[in-house]
C-alpha cells in the first residue's frame, strides 16, 4: 500500500519491544479528537473525546473495544478506518500515513485493506445478498462475473448460499449482518473492524455471529479491531481495551 499512496506517506515504524516491524498492521499514536462548541447551544462547549491516545494492533489479533456509551469507541474505528480524521496524532497502516490520503486515497484505502462491519447492515434493498457483497469489487472495477463468482464463494464463507438470490428485506436480521460480514470481507482486507456487529442481534443469533467472526478470523489470519458492548464477547477475543477518559487501558483477565 505504500508504494500506491507514496510521497511522504511513508515512515519507518519503530516496533514495540519484543515485535519486528513486520508484526505492526495497524498503530495510533498520540489521537487528540476534539468537536467544537455548538453555536447558539447552551452548555454545548468544546467536547474532547481523546486525548494522546496510543494504540498498537500486530498481525493477527482479535482485539476488543469496551466502554460506556458515549466514550468515543465508534469514533476511535472512524480515525481507524480514515473515515474522519484526529485533531492531532496520527494513524499509521503499515508504513502509510493515513492523514496524507487524499478523499480518493481514502476511500481506495478503505475498499482495498479495510473491512468494515456496522451494528447496522446497510445492504441496499434492491439488489440480492450476492449482488450487495459483490459492491465493492465491482467498485473497484472488477468485472461483473468474477466479482459476483467471489461474491458467492463469501456468501459460503458466513453459511448463505442458499439465499443468494434474496434481497435484504427476505432475510432474517441476523441473515442480513452475515451477509454484510460477507461484504467486508469480499476485498480480502489487511484489517477487519466491527462497530457493535451484534449490537442490534438478540441472544442467540449474536452469539452465532460473533461465532462466526471468531471463526472467520482464525480460518482467514484476520487483524482484527472489534467494538462491542458484551463483556462475554469481548473476552473471547485475544485481548481486551477499555476506553475511559480519553484513554485505552488494557482490561487483565
Amino acid at each position: 500500500m505504500a508504494e500506491r499512496i507514496g510521497g511522504d506517506s511513508e515512515r519507518t515504524l519503530e516496533p514495540l519491544p519484543g515485535t519486528t516491524q513486520a508484526t505492526v498492521v495497524l498503530r495510533a499514536e498520540g489521537l487528540t479528537k476534539t468537536y467544537a462548541a455548538v453555536p447558539g447551544a447552551a452548555g454545548r462547549g468544546e467536547l474532547e473525546l481523546f486525548r494522546s491516545l496510543d494504540l498498537v494492533v500486530h498481525a493477527g489479533e482479535m482485539v476488543a473495544i469496551v466502554g460506556e456509551s458515549g466514550a468515543g469507541k465508534s469514533s476511535l474505528l472512524h480515525l481507524l478506518a480514515a473515515l474522519d480524521r484526529p485533531t492531532a496524532g496520527e494513524v499509521w497502516c503499515g508504513t502509510s500515513r493515513l492523514s496524507t490520503f487524499s478523499a480518493g486515497q481514502a476511500a481506495d484505502f478503505r475498499n482495498r485493506d479495510v473491512g468494515y462491519v456496522w451494528q447496522f447492515h446497510y445492504l441496499l434493498p434492491e439488489f440480492t445478498a450476492l449482488e450487495n457483497v459483490a459492491m465493492p469489487l465491482l467498485a473497484r472495477g472488477m468485472g461483473r462475473s468474477s466479482a459476483l463468482e467471489r461474491a458467492r464463494v463469501w456468501l459460503g464463507e458466513v453459511g448463505l448460499a442458499e439465499r443468494a438470490e434474496h434481497r435484504s428485506g427476505e432475510l432474517s436480521g441476523g441473515e442480513q449482518q452475515r451477509v454484510s460480514l460477507a461484504r467486508a470481507l469480499v476485498t480480502e482486507p489487511k484489517i477487519l473492524l466491527a462497530d457493535e456487529p451484534t449490537g442490534d442481534l438478540d441472544g442467540k443469533t449474536a452469539e452465532t455471529v460473533f461465532g462466526l467472526i471468531q471463526g472467520l478470523h482464525v480460518a482467514h489470519g484476520l487483524t482484527s479491531v472489534i467494538v462491542t458492548h458484551s463483556l462475554e464477547f469481548a473476552g473471547r477475543c485475544g485481548r481486551m481495551l477499555r476506553l475511559k477518559e480519553g484513554r485505552l487501558e488494557e482490561v487483565l483477565e
